[in-house]
């Protein structure tokens, strides 16, 4: 059988290049900047508890399959060197990963990655808020289809490569479906619970007393250390193996 290690990602500004300058301001004017650093740290954490469960796994000859990663090989290493220069955690991670020994794998169609950044970068360089609201109200009309033309692409592209009793890693922003996509016969590893992940960003905007508690709870659990449960594709059990990692050296 084929597994998948699946980490639904908490994207930070440092992961989306020269746009990071203005979603940070724009994120911490949405958030406020109590709010805002409190985020920047439990993102922070997260990615710490991501890379202390990886730096305990032998990894040689796992794949890795990457939000956003258009091709392999040199041009490849080129975009995790890049994404590092400018702060990315999750390329860090990944440039390890390939220094003990795991392959870096094209995971998106070029195409319409460029076509989302096309997007964001409209968005993030509107001059008014008239131009700002007019796109995204275009981005939000296009956006659900976007995402599924990605996810497809991205789950055959999985489908195709990841050989019989291959170990891979996906990298993948919560909002992305790919898990359901699958072939089914890829068993799936949480890293990180994809509801939770997804709760947290949906309290993130919409925190108040009431749900503070529920938010703060959710926090610690994205910096916890990794504890997984996996669910067999093909059946939709759970599995009954849990491991909680203990690591054998911390990442920087």
């Amino acid at each position: 059988m084929r597994t998948i290690y699946f980490v639904p990602m908490i994207h930070t500004p440092s992961d989306m290049g020269s746009l990071a300058p203005a979603l940070s301001e724009s994120s911490a004017d949405i958030l406020g900047k109590e709010l805002w650093n409190e985020h920047q740290k439990t993102v922070f954490r997260f990615w710490d508890s991501v890379s202390r469960f990886f730096s305990s796994l032998q990894v040689c000859n796992i794949k890795i399959y990457q939000d956003g990663l258009v091709a392999a090989g040199e041009d490849g290493l080129k975009i995790v060197n890049e994404g590092i220069r400018q702060g990315s955690v999750n390329y860090e991670i990944i440039s390890d990963l390939l220094r003990r020994g795991a392959i870096l794998m094209k995971t998106e169609d070029i195409i319409l990655v460029q076509r989302e950044y096309s997007y964001i970068k409209k968005l993030t360089s509107a001059k008014s808020t008239r131009e700002r609201e007019t796109t995204a109200l275009r981005y939000k009309l296009a956006q659900r289809k976007l995402l599924e033309d990605r996810d497809n692409f991205i789950a055959r592209t999985i489908g195709s490569t990841l050989k019989e009793d291959d170990t891979a890693i996906l990298f993948i922003g919560a909002y992305h479906d790919v898990l359901s996509k699958l072939p089914i016969d890829v068993r799936t590893v949480q890293v990180k619970e994809l509801t939770k992940v997804r709760e947290y960003h949906k309290l993130l905007t919409k925190i108040n007393l009431k749900t503070r508690v529920q938010y703060q709870q959710l926090a610690e659990y994205l910096a916890s250390p990794v504890l997984i449960t996996g669910t067999d594709q093909k059946y939709g059990v759970e599995m009954k193996r849990q491991v909680r990692a203990t690591p054998t050296n911390t990442f920087n």
